[in-house]
């Protein structure tokens, strides 16, 4: 009588206390990182009135941050992957206290451009690192989850947190303070890092493939760019262009990743169950999550009339039962149920949230905040999960790559959601804004509002109009996500919940404290 071989394969090692206090220290960066997405809503006029730029200068003091971290994505995870990830973030960290200080203390609207740009830049090196070492650190499927959770947590936090925190601090200091807060985090992070934080990188890669770097850039700004003026200004022929000018350079980008002897995005990444489809379900996350702010944001400031802070902190209702999704999820999935089940039913959730948007009236306050909070829960529950099954699918030393693409993926999705729902609600409003308004009222509701002091009833009209386009993008919103809970219940039936992906022999991993 034989008996069966026993495996040999050791079981990952759980993470100790050193490991979960490096993940606190991890999540300094991503809290603000995030919250600098947002941190300007408040500060606007005043810097409008102190630097005075132009019409364009404050449009770029506003968006080039994330049109920076936007593109730069893919391009410091897959460094990050060769230099190591713990060098990058400290590295991004130093650029980004540099550029929060060099903010703060802009005298002119060129200066404040350049040093936002400089944030971008660091931005972009800091979010993909935080994942990359998380994956590095928690290698146990339970732990990773839970770490994950953490992190998908905080950073929603942060990008509702960060307006809050601008209208404080404007309140009582002034515009440049939003920029300061960024320098304990950031000096902190320097010193904890290199005691805590291990390094993780390729030990063998080619040449860096400077050539993708240009090309990433033209494939994703563009197309970031005609999706997020397309709300506002409408379909123009010049976003049209700009959008079909970055996928085809998108096309160029992908032929060279599959022809290149080292490329910046190995195609590999995409031979792992579940990591394709993981990205897919993270745009249509994303594409749900940013589709509903930009309606709710304009909804409890111009329908409902309340100022920017109070809108803000009101918004900041839907992100309490955020804290408890995230791990709940994880450890739905850590006792057996299907990971497959659980992003569905998030996706599910999310979608009942825009049915329960629909419904809102013009005084309907309470159900927007629940429309949010519901949306915010599956939201999140999808957004921890698939990462965790994105990460659990790539080798460590492809983690920063894995996560970049990830991230770049939630920027496309939720400039099509801005897009695609904010054109939805535009044609409802247009459709039932009263044809004898002026122009410029047909157009938007602030527009309506403008105006509306010399057209009597228009006020009233406006808002109804434009509530009414909110339910149709609602009503577009529930349909998309209903069709994503259906594509994640068809692809991720085959993804194991703790599958590692195999290690090429070619590209060894190295991990210590020390770096070495």
């Amino acid at each position: 009588m034989t008996s069966e071989p026993k495996s040999t394969t050791p079981a990952p090692a759980r993470a100790g206390r050193r490991e979960w206090t490096a993940l606190g220290v991890l999540m300094l960066p991503l809290l603000l990182v995030s919250m600098d997405v947002s941190v300007l809503y408040f500060a606007v006029p005043a810097i409008s009135a102190d630097l005075r730029p132009s019409g364009t200068q404050q449009l770029w003091i506003f968006d080039i941050y994330a049109f920076v971290l936007a593109g730069l994505l893919m391009t410091m995870g897959s460094l990050g992957d060769r230099i190591g990830h713990r060098r990058l973030l400290l590295i991004g960290a130093v650029a980004f206290g540099a550029a929060s200080l060099t903010a703060a203390y802009a005298n002119s609207a060129e200066t404040l451009i350049a040093a936002r740009a400089v944030l971008g830049v660091g931005g972009a090196t800091l979010m993909p690192s935080t994942v990359a070492m998380l994956r590095a650190m928690f290698t146990d499927p339970g732990q990773r989850a839970k770490a994950i959770g953490l992190w998908s947590g905080v950073m929603t936090a942060g990008i509702a947190l960060g307006s809050v925190m601008s209208g404080v601090l404007v309140e009582f200091f002034w515009w440049g303070s939003v920029f300061l807060v960024n320098l304990p985090a950031m000096a902190l992070l320097l010193v904890l890092g290199p005691l805590l934080l291990p390094e993780s990188r390729t030990a063998h890669h080619g040449r860096f493939d400077l050539l993708s770097v240009p090309l990433s850039m033209a494939a994703v700004l563009p197309v970031i760019y005609g999706l997020k003026e397309i709300p506002s200004e409408g379909w123009n022929v010049r976003y049209v262009v700009s959008i079909t000018v970055g996928l085809l350079f998108a096309a160029l980008f992908v032929h060279r990743q599959r022809t290149a002897a080292a490329p910046m995005i190995s195609p590999a990444l995409f031979r792992g169950r579940g990591f394709a489809p993981s990205v897919a379900l993270n745009l249509l996350s994303a594409f749900g999550v940013m589709g509903s702010a930009y309606f709710t944001t304009q909804y409890l400031q111009s329908v409902l009339g309340k100022s920017a802070l109070e809108a803000a902190l009101w918004a900041l209702l839907p992100s309490v039962p955020i804290g408890a999704a995230a791990p709940a999820a994880a450890a739905l999935v850590s006792r057996g149920v299907p990971r497959a089940h659980v992003v569905t039913v998030g996706f599910a959730v999310a979608s009942a949230g825009f049915g329960v948007l629909s419904l809102a009236g013009t005084d309907s306050m309470a159900v927007v905040l629940t429309a949010g909070a519901i949306l915010a829960v599956g939201s999140v529950v999808v957004m921890s999960q698939i990462m965790d099954l994105a990460l659990g699918t790539v080798p460590v030393e492809r983690a920063g790559t894995a996560s970049s693409l990830m991230e770049t993926s939630s920027e496309f999705g939720g400039a099509m959601g801005m897009a695609v729902l904010g054109s939805v609600g535009a044609a409802v409003y247009r459709h039932d804004v009263p044809a004898s308004a002026p122009d410029a009222a047909r157009e938007t509701l602030g527009g309506a509002l403008a105006v509306a002091e010399r057209v009597p009833g228009l006020a009233a009209a406006a808002r109804e109009a434009f509530t009414s386009g909110m339910q149709g993008a609602a009503i577009a919103g529930a349909v998309v996500l209903a069709g994503a809970a259906v594509l994640a219940a068809l692809t991720l039936r085959r993804a194991e919940p703790g599958e590692r992906a195999c290690q090429t022999p070619d590209e060894p991993s190295t991990l210590s404290p020390s770096g070495v």
